[in-house]
């Protein structure tokens, strides 16, 4: 927003150089005509006079005039072509930073559509989160319930003895694999009793 405010500011001051050129410019054609309106003047005058009184001071003030006149003009000329060519290049800058600004405005809403993609999926992240969290608790404490159980089933078993603290889950399952161990054990002893 800073660059496009700074281009836009620029632009405004090459335009307003652009006006006072303008400005100057057409000055400079009001100064031409009004030379041509003092000659015509000048002509007037010398149509009292007799023709020889006009001849004389119309060659010597023509001369004079024209020379004048042909260095104004020079000057003037001169004067419109450096105008000019400072109109085309201000002209020229004046594009280039409409170019700018269009493109600056591009980036910012480029910018601004990666954010809300960059969001969203922050967003979209965040419920992933949240949703593997409950799961991972759901799990938990399915695992807590059947761990309970299985030491309360390990340690119901006649003979058995109560833990004496909490146990861990080696303890766990070594319990159950005695308990499983024995039960092997005394089926085989069955089977024994039963061949003889």
């Amino acid at each position: 927003t800073g660059a496009i405010t700074s281009l836009q500011r620029q632009m405004e001051i090459k335009e307003s150089e652009l006006r006072r050129i303008r400005s100057e410019s057409e000055t400079v054609q009001k100064q031409l005509r009004a030379r041509e309106v003092q000659l015509q003047t000048v002509s007037d005058k010398f149509c009292s006079l007799t023709e020889e009184q006009k001849q004389e001071i119309m060659m010597v003030m023509m001369g004079e005039e024209n020379h004048s006149l042909q260095q104004v003009v020079k000057e003037q000329e001169s004067q419109l072509a450096e105008q000019n060519k400072l109109i085309s290049e201000l002209q020229e800058t004046i594009s280039q930073l409409r170019a700018e600004v269009v493109t600056t405005r591009l980036q910012l809403l480029e910018q601004k559509k990666a954010q809300k993609e960059i969001q969203s999926q922050a967003e979209a992240l965040q419920h992933k989160e949240l949703q593997t969290r409950v799961a991972l608790e759901r799990i938990s404490s399915k695992f807590e319930r059947y761990r309970s159980k299985i030491i309360q089933a390990t340690f119901s078993v006649e003979g058995s003895q109560v833990p004496p603290a909490e146990l861990t889950d080696d303890e766990v399952l070594d319990a159950v694999q005695k308990i499983v161990n024995e039960r092997i054990e005394f089926q085989q002893r069955l089977r024994n009793r039963g061949s003889r």
